[in-house]
């Protein structure tokens, strides 16, 4: 029995998904994505995402691991066209590369990256995929805020509680909102994120642009190390998970 393991890249629509993660009663990513793979290649499969995503949050450039069996390499990655037939419309596989045997698409990852996305006027084509904020935006402001966060490593306060992580140290490189055309864009990248802590983050630099707290108030509530204290968590649908690097990926 030879087992071989491979890379799969996704995009999804998390619109109407339970997040990424399989869970009963509820219809996810990982469960319709396994559940297609199973049915092309003809064994079961499981597969490991590189992170969790909550319900309603988008990716464009999801990882996930998983084994096969018995089965040339050619056909295992030239699945993609059959794969893709067999999930909904809001799933697509991308690529699919082989790795060594214990590659890992989670703990193997070295930074992943997202972007937040905000518009300002109503618009049909926006709903679910970006936050409408009508309140008018420091966006100087924001981005001076969202600079600091480079100066810091442990992000308890804009992390979800009583999650099992052993630290909530994290390494942020680039923090930085982008105007576009009637919105925002907010582009954050670190080794590593903890649960909740983007949109929190997002929460907290929305209020830094509202003039409801300034830089030194921001400063204030990192050092806390309080999640209390941070600002409340920006919506699910304006967030995408765009990008995961590794080390032997290129």
């Amino acid at each position: 029995m030879i087992k071989k393991r491979y890379f799969i890249q996704i995009a999804y629509d998390g619109s109407l998904y339970h997040g990424w993660q399989i869970q009963p009663n509820a219809i996810t990513v990982q469960e319709l994505l396994d559940k297609a793979m199973s049915t092309f290649y003809r064994q079961p499969i499981e597969t490991l995402g590189c992170g969790r995503t909550d319900t309603g949050v988008h990716a464009t450039g999801f990882y996930a691991h998983f084994d096969v069996e018995n089965l040339e390499e050619s056909k295992v990655l030239n699945a993609v066209a059959g794969i893709n037939a067999m999930l909904p419309y809001q799933i697509a596989a991308k690529k699919i590369v082989p790795v060594s045997d214990d590659a890992h698409a989670r703990f193997d990852a070295i930074s992943r990256a997202y972007k937040y996305y905000i518009h300002f006027e109503k618009d049909p084509f926006k709903l679910n995929r970006s936050w409408l904020v009508k309140d008018k935006l420091d966006v100087d402001l924001m981005n001076q805020a969202a600079k600091l966060l480079l100066d810091y490593t442990d992000f308890s306060c804009f992390s979800k509680s009583n999650t099992q992580t052993f630290t909530n140290n994290c390494k942020i490189t680039t923090a930085v909102f982008e105007e576009k055309e009637n919105g925002l864009v907010f582009t954050i990248q670190a080794d590593r994120f903890l649960r909740n802590m983007v949109r929190a983050i997002m929460g907290t630099l929305v209020r830094i642009g509202k003039h409801e707290i300034n830089l030194e108030d921001f400063k204030t509530i990192i050092e806390s190390k309080n999640r209390s204290n941070a600002g409340q968590s920006v919506p699910a649908c304006g967030l995408y998970l765009v990008k995961v690097e590794y080390p032997y990926l290129r």
